[in-house]
C-alpha cells in the first residue's frame, strides 16, 4: 500500500499522520474545555502534558505545535499568541530534544523540559504586558509557576502512561 501523498512528498504513514493529528486534536480539547484556567496572567494549561511526547518521538513537535497553534485562536489575545506561541512552542520543544537527547533518564529529561519550558513563558509575560500593560516580571513569574505545576501534573500522567504504552511507537 503507498502511503505517500505524492511521488515528490517524503513517505507520511496513515498511521504516523492518524498519531500526529489525535495529539494535536486532544491538545485543542483540553485546552478549550479548560479555557478558564488555560488563559491569562495566572494560568494552568493542563494541556502542556504533551510537551513531553515531543521527547519520545520527533513527530510530536509538529503535533504539540499544530495543537498550540490551533488552541490559541481561542485566546483573548490571539492576535499575539497564535504565531509567538507557535513559534515558541516549535523551538522551545526542538531545544528539549536537543538539550535531553543524551539523557537515559525520562524523570531527569522530564524535569529539564518542564524547567525549560517554564522559563520560556517570558513570551507569555510579553504578550501580557504588550496587549494588557501587565507589569513583565510578576507576570512571567506567575505564569511560569502555572507552566511548571502544568508540567508537573502532566509529567507524572505522561511518565505513567509510557510505563504502560511505548509512546516512543
Amino acid at each position: 500500500m503507498n502511503t505517500s501523498f505524492s511521488k515528490d512528498s517524503p513517505r507520511i504513514s496513515v498511521s504516523e499522520l492518524t498519531k500526529t493529528a489525535l495529539v494535536a486534536a486532544v491538545y485543542v480539547a483540553v485546552t478549550v474545555l479548560l479555557s478558564v484556567i488555560s488563559f491569562g496572567a495566572v494560568q494552568l494549561r493542563l494541556s502542556e502534558m504533551f510537551n513531553y511526547l515531543a521527547l519520545y518521538n520527533k513527530r510530536y513537535v509538529v503535533a504539540v505545535t499544530v495543537g498550540v497553534i490551533l488552541a490559541n485562536f481561542m485566546s483573548p489575545t490571539w492576535i499575539l499568541d497564535v504565531p509567538i506561541g507557535g513559534i515558541s512552542t516549535f523551538l522551545v520543544l526542538i531545544l528539549c530534544r536537543a538539550v535531553t537527547k543524551k539523557i537515559t533518564n525520562d524523570i531527569l529529561k522530564m524535569v529539564i523540559t518542564a524547567l525549560i519550558f517554564a522559563i520560556s513563558m517570558f513570551t507569555v509575560a510579553g504578550q501580557l504586558t504588550i496587549l494588557y500593560d501587565l507589569p513583565f516580571w510578576p507576570t512571567w513569574l506567575t505564569v511560569g509557576i502555572g507552566e511548571l505545576l502544568s508540567m508537573t501534573v502532566g509529567g507524572i500522567t505522561i511518565y505513567l502512561l509510557n510505563k504502560r504504552f511505548d509512546l516512543s511507537k
